[in-house]
């Protein structure tokens, strides 16, 4: 545990005094954490520490419920409320999760983790909404999470589902062009089957 937390807070160069520095680390995040008449947030245990946290305290746990609750909504049909649910969660995010945090190895991959939920969440809000017929209020959105993510195909094939429904059959297929571009520069491949798919349909009723 002191090894990893070494490299987490000083990467490659180290202080000589790697314990005495740990004990500061964690003194410093004992007061920033504590709570008046709570208790002690820092857990000493044998070989390392954990962190004591209360879930009404984390917006991470707010955000793993409420897209749990979401997937729920999905599952029986209720759009509506799925929609709201997965509003919810990703208001959450109001910037890059520790964003003034210098992140190391652990940090890092939970930070991966996090970026890629915030991007499911935002591709099942995009589906239930397209569900319930908001197409014209997605485009803007779309374009926004394209421009973000400019390889992943889901939101391509949402935006274009979002035009074509909008009566806006020209712009969907330029999509889908903006798309084959980018995947064939950043990646050698060709759109995907679903992206393929959608761009037959439109073409067929053109």
């Amino acid at each position: 545990m002191a090894e990893q937390l070494t490299r987490e807070i000083w990467g490659e160069l180290p202080p000589q005094r790697t314990t005495a520095g740990i004990y500061v680390c964690i003194s410093r995040l004992r007061k920033f954490l504590d709570r008046p008449g709570g208790k002690d947030p820092i857990i000493t245990r044998p070989g390392g520490y954990m962190l004591r946290r209360a879930s009404t305290e984390c917006d991470f746990d707010a955000f793993e419920r409420l897209v749990s609750d979401g997937r729920k909504h999905v599952r029986r049909g209720a759009h509506a409320e799925a929609a709201g649910c997965f509003e919810q969660a990703l208001a959450l995010w109001r910037g890059p999760a520790f964003g003034n945090v210098q992140a190391g190895p652990i940090v890092a991959g939970f930070l991966k983790r996090l970026d890629e939920m915030r991007i499911e969440c935002a591709e099942m809000s995009a589906e239930v909404q397209l569900e319930l017929g908001r197409h014209q209020e997605l485009v803007g959105r779309l374009r926004s999470l394209v421009a973000e993510f400019p390889l992943r195909e889901t939101f391509y094939r949402q935006l274009m589902l979002a035009l074509y429904r909008s009566e806006r059959k020209s712009e969907a297929l330029g999509i889908y062009e903006s798309a084959r571009r980018v995947l064939d520069r950043e990646l050698g491949l060709e759109p995907g089957r679903k992206l393929r798919e959608l761009r037959h349909t439109v073409l067929a009723s053109t």
